[in-house]
């Protein structure tokens, strides 16, 4: 009996620590990105990356799945891409980092710090009916809230490795969920590229089809965004 107490405290130990360097890490790296130029390094990357063609994007995606996992700010990743690949080839790369990037983390989370659950719950509320809410409905929460920015994005790759989601099915909800706003991001930086172009071999028409199919992207991405964040209001009252 006593031994048994003494091989559960040691277990409890060990993911205690692994808790605390968790912890440790994520301060580091949110301390980091306040205080290191981060944007300007972003726009170095981007222009480096830029002239190595197809190559290009394979290094992008990987630097993304990095940024993903460190908690670097993704949006200029996301507008860069656009600019440098156009639209479409921009949005998958985007699409494959971003996927990447969002299942590592969950698996870290999830090996290092699925049994600290429960404490985390107790200690948000917020997340505490996200998780009981995940805990019933599954992976339909988790494409709502990746539809819906209710927690940010980097953040909640974590939090969702703490949860009872399985692998598989957060892995194909988050790619679908993440994809209306990749594409508005990277729309953007598409239009901005055209921009700064100054629409050498484009016409007016051409100008005016770049600025309706943005709008139309906003547009659908705020809509998807409201409706998303009312269903999980709504799931989380039900609670």
């Amino acid at each position: 009996m006593v031994e048994d107490i003494a091989a559960q405290k040691d277990v409890q130990g060990v993911f205690s620590w692994k808790w605390v360097v968790l912890g440790g890490v994520v301060a580091g790296l949110l301390a980091a990105r306040s205080l290191l130029p981060i944007g300007e390094w972003i726009e170095a990357f981007n222009a480096w990356v830029g002239q190595m063609g197809p190559a290009g994007m394979a290094i992008y995606a990987v630097v993304y799945v990095l940024a993903t996992v460190l908690f670097l700010p993704g949006s200029p990743l996301t507008v860069g891409s656009g600019f440098l690949f156009g639209i479409v080839w921009g949005t998958a790369v985007v699409s494959v980092g971003s996927t990447l990037g969002a299942s590592l983390a969950f698996l870290v989370a999830r090996y290092l710090a699925r049994d600290r659950v429960a404490a985390v719950a107790a200690q948000n509320e917020r997340f505490k009916a996200i998780d009981t809410a995940i805990g019933q409905q599954g992976w339909k929460i988790v494409g709502l809230l990746r539809l819906s920015p209710a927690i940010p994005f980097n953040l909640s790759n974590y939090l969702y490795g703490l949860t009872a989601v399985k692998f598989w099915p957060y892995v194909l909800v988050s790619w679908l969920g993440m994809l209306p706003g990749t594409v508005m991001y990277v729309y953007l930086g598409a239009v901005g590229r055209a921009a700064a172009e100054g629409g050498q071999g484009r016409s007016p028409l051409e100008f005016a089809l770049f600025g309706v199919g943005f709008l139309a992207t906003i547009a659908v991405t705020v809509l998807i965004t409201r409706t998303a964040r009312k269903a999980v209001r709504e799931a989380e009252v039900n609670m």
